[in-house]
């Protein structure tokens, strides 16, 4: 019975550290994104590479794609939060988002949500597809709002907020459909006909339209 004890434990120890140099040496993918050539991004815990396939860690289970198929992993970017909120002890920048909200007829807490989700309230914001700023503005976007300073947190509200009431209008005031555009580009709502099927864009639509009108708009505009 005894020396039976003392081979389970044995085993036990085995299995342990056979379990911890798998998770030393696999790769470690916590908030990543998986990107594939179809386009679709998904949000994975893990990944590992095995022959011609990859398995992906994804909430809820696994996924097995062909090697080939997959594009890259891209890390999920976080911001840190902006040191100097404009206005101590309410919203960072609230009066420059209602001024760009009563400005473009939207609503307020949509512009303040695409801000907090896009770079957590931070004007420096850079991410690693050239996004600036609060409201992460590409460079061609900048330009063609005539941004001239993407870090100054006045103008890039006032392009944000331009380009928001402008992707609205074309979509004739469907909310969700200018959010997926905001986050995936007009061209990729278009390819799809409608919300692209990405989990990361379809939860960015899910966190900023909750609770809002359906057109994004202020309620009380002339």
């Amino acid at each position: 019975m005894t020396h039976r004890f003392h081979s389970l434990l044995s085993t036990t120890a085995v299995i342990a550290a056979v379990v911890a140099a798998v998770a030393l040496l696999a790769p470690r993918a916590q908030g990543d994104y998986a990107v594939l050539r179809s386009g679709a991004r998904l949000h994975i815990t893990g990944y590992q590479r095995l022959g011609d396939s990859v398995h992906l860690t994804v909430e809820g289970g696994e996924v097995v794609i062909a090697a080939s198929d997959l594009e890259s992993i891209e890390p999920e970017e976080t911001f840190p939060a902006s040191a100097n909120p404009s206005i101590p002890g309410r919203e960072p920048y609230a009066a420059l988002i209602l001024a760009a909200a009563q400005k473009y007829g939207l609503d307020e807490k949509l512009l303040a949500r695409v801000i907090a989700v896009e770079s957590n309230f931070n004007p420096e914001a850079v991410s690693r597809k050239r996004a600036l700023g609060l409201m992460q503005l590409l460079p061609e976007t900048a330009s063609r709002y005539s941004v001239s300073n993407v870090f100054d947190p006045a103008e890039n509200i006032e392009g944000g907020a331009r380009y928001l009431r402008d992707l609205l209008d074309r979509y004739h005031g469907n909310l969700k459909l200018a959010l997926a555009a905001y986050n995936a580009g007009p061209e990729t709502v278009e390819r799809y006909g409608g919300l692209p099927p990405f989990a990361e864009t379809q939860n960015y639509v899910r966190k900023i339209a909750s609770g809002l009108p359906a057109d994004g708009l202020h309620s009380t505009r002339n």
